[in-house]
């Protein structure tokens, strides 16, 4: 008996988007795809017809093509967005060994080999290339950690590898780098990064350029600091003046796009199975609080809500402030304490018959916590996003989701098709990078979250590749001719 797939299915199996497999369809180039009910139907062994746009290409795409290195290469990001604009890899380097094994299940890399510590690479056995991509660890610059920047003589002195590079491979025409957004706030940290480059023949722009996924109309909030390069020898004196890049220069106002309203759904997936549901207690707590608000009748609220902020059977002020260290507390948790002490005496019977239908006392911290971010545009919970952190339960508005981060904290939403809230998944995670159908996981949960978390935005390297090609002189602007981003 032949079992078949729908095109959205036979889509991700061959790679490739849904709307082709039905263009395929349509011209009767996939053997045996039937239509039923609107939709067609693929036997499931069937193989991928030949794509004749593809070989049609093929020659053009080997007259533009170009060479990188792909530094600190976590899952790929910058290599998708290099291979797109018709680059080619040839070499990589990837100390984390989950990272390296779904680089290699993803990617062609020239040499065989992804490379590992970047400190223990000889730069004279890379061979030459034309642009240097590195999204170096953010660790000694992000506010999650000390800060220490270039003073951490560790993971801090990663650059300084970067630059070990660039000093033996002067044929370098472009240097593509990511960081966290904080590393621009420390001048020293962008001084040194600037002198640096510019020591080695590179015009850099004038200030860091941030930028976070939604500003090309990706639902996702993640601010990042790119530094941008190019050798001064391919430099086009008709647009570079006072030796360094301008923000006009890269046209980026072009790309710009914002996001609709709901743009947050516009990643998610249909046929989501059951294993991302989130549990049961979890999913009681995400509609108690639900409950809540709409019986305490919270309007805009503009605070995080803290059960043990409340002064739960407590009526002397005096006594309320001795139970939560009021005088303690530094001045922005004093304003949030009031507010919420404020909250629970007006609706006193209302809350304290909700804490107890619930069990609120009963539960773990974090589900005594929770912060309301979506004002007055969302009227029920499930129309929302959710995540639920050490500081509680947070609810955002759906249009755009919180940056992924290394660390698990998956946001959760909810599913029409099983009628319970669920996590998004590892797929869903790579919509809001930007990563291509094609890609496969090498290994699923904590561990694609975190390599996604860790990872760049596609679309966003690929606009920022593109543009900054384009102020090179003609024999580098084929290289702007790649698809469209």
């Amino acid at each position: 008996m032949t079992n078949y797939f729908t095109a959205k299915e036979i889509a991700e199996k061959w790679g490739i988007t849904s709307a082709r497999v039905t263009v395929l369809c349509s011209q009767g180039l996939i053997d045996g795809a039937k239509k039923e009910k609107g939709r067609w139907l693929i036997p499931n062994n069937t193989n991928k017809p030949t794509d004749r746009r593809e070989t049609d290409t093929s020659k053009e795409k080997k007259k533009n093509q170009f060479t990188f290195i792909d530094l600190f290469a976590g899952v790929g990001g910058f290599h998708q967005a290099m291979k797109s604009l018709g680059g080619r890899c040839v070499m990589a380097a990837e100390i984390d060994s989950d990272c390296v094994n779904t680089y290699k299940r993803n990617y062609h890399v020239e040499n065989k080999r992804i490379w590992g510590d970047v400190t223990k690479i000889n730069p004279c056995d890379i061979p030459p290339f034309d642009v240097l991509c590195a999204g170096f660890p953010c660790q000694p610059f992000s506010k999650a950690g000390h800060q220490k920047g270039f003073k951490d003589e560790g993971r801090g002195n990663l650059f300084f590898a970067i630059m070990d590079i660039l000093d033996h491979h002067p044929e370098v025409k472009f240097v593509l780098l990511e960081n966290v957004r904080n590393l621009a706030d420390k001048s020293q940290n962008w001084e040194i990064i600037t002198s640096e480059l510019q020591k080695r023949n590179f015009y850099i722009t004038d200030t860091p350029i941030i930028l976070s996924p939604s500003d090309f109309g990706i639902p996702q909030i993640r601010e990042r600091v790119y530094i941008l390069g190019i050798n001064k020898q391919i430099k086009n004196d008709k647009i570079l003046t006072n030796g360094c890049i301008h923000l006009e220069d890269l046209q980026l106002d072009s790309k710009f796009k914002k996001c609709h309203p709901t743009a947050a759904w516009d990643v998610l997936e249909e046929g989501v199975t059951s294993d991302y549901l989130v549990t049961e207690e979890q999913e009681e707590m995400i509609l108690a609080w639900n409950e809540f608000r709409r019986e305490v009748n919270l309007g805009v609220v503009g605070f995080p809500i803290w059960i043990n902020a409340f002064g739960l059977g407590i009526d002397s002020e005096e006594d309320y402030k001795e139970e939560v260290k009021y005088e303690q507390s530094p001045k922005w948790k004093q304003i949030y304490l009031d507010r919420n002490r404020q909250l629970y005496l007006e609706n006193r019977e209302t809350i304290d018959r909700w804490i107890e239908r619930n069990n609120m006392l009963g539960r773990i911290k974090l589900y005594q916590k929770f912060e309301w971010n979506c004002g007055l545009d969302v009227e029920d919970i499930r129309e929302a996003i959710i995540q639920i952190r050490q500081s509680g339960i947070r609810v955002k508005r759906p249009t755009f989701f919180p940056s992924l981060v290394a660390i698990v904290n998956t946001p959760i939403v909810w599913d029409e098709g099983h009628h319970h809230f669920r996590h998004i998944t590892e797929r869903e995670a790579a919509n809001l990078q930007s990563f291509s159908r094609s890609f496969k996981f090498d290994k699923k949960g904590s561990i694609a979250y975190s390599q996604l978390g860790n990872a760049v935005n596609v679309k966003v390297i690929k606009i920022l590749a593109k543009q900054l090609f384009g102020l090179a002189v003609s024999g580098w602007r084929e290289a702007n001719n790649g698809q469209e981003a």
